[in-house]
């Protein structure tokens, strides 16, 4: 399938209402979905005869800073029987006064990869994925404060005795 095509798949089987964006421009196609219906087209992508997105190469967080108030997730997928590349994200929004980040569902029951992928972001930028079975922090320690990669995030001045500022 095309990209064009692909979204016009996505619109028919989920409603208009599941895409809120399509870029065919760029380094990469890039459509961003609703986060209700993420798991959803993820699945369909994987499954479907015609797409079957077989590879999920790579999470990514961004955090846009409390003065936008939102924080994405981004899923870079990609077929390797079609040789096609497609990128996924969800828009999330932000409480900045809030240090808990918001949720997504897991596709690590789509495609295994998601397990580190997920849980990388989740150490990093402090998203949640709902429904996955092992969320704890991969990178940092399990009592580290805050998510590094966040625009709001404070380092701290020392962990467990040891000065971490320099």
């Amino acid at each position: 399938m095309t990209f064009q095509e692909t979204v016009a798949h996505l619109q028919e089987k989920f409603g208009p209402e599941a895409i809120l964006s399509s870029e065919p421009q760029g380094l990469q196609e890039m459509i961003t979905v609703s986060v209700d219906r993420l798991a959803d087209i993820c699945q369909e992508l994987y499954a479907h005869e015609q797409c079957y997105f077989d590879l999920l190469s790579c999470i990514t967080g961004m955090d846009n800073g409390p003065k936008e108030g939102t924080m994405e997730v981004i899923y870079n997928l990609y077929s390797i029987p079609f040789n096609q590349p497609l990128c996924l994200r969800v828009m999330l929004e932000r409480n900045a006064e809030d240090q808990e980040a918001p949720s997504v569902p897991t596709v690590s029951h789509i495609w295994k990869t998601a397990n580190w992928h997920e849980r990388e972001t989740f150490d990093l930028f402090g998203i949640r994925f709902e429904g996955h079975p092992d969320l704890r922090r991969i990178l940092l320690p399990h009592d580290w404060d805050g998510h590094p990669l966040r625009k709001d995030y404070k380092e701290q001045e020392k962990y467990h005795g040891i000065t971490v500022k320099y």
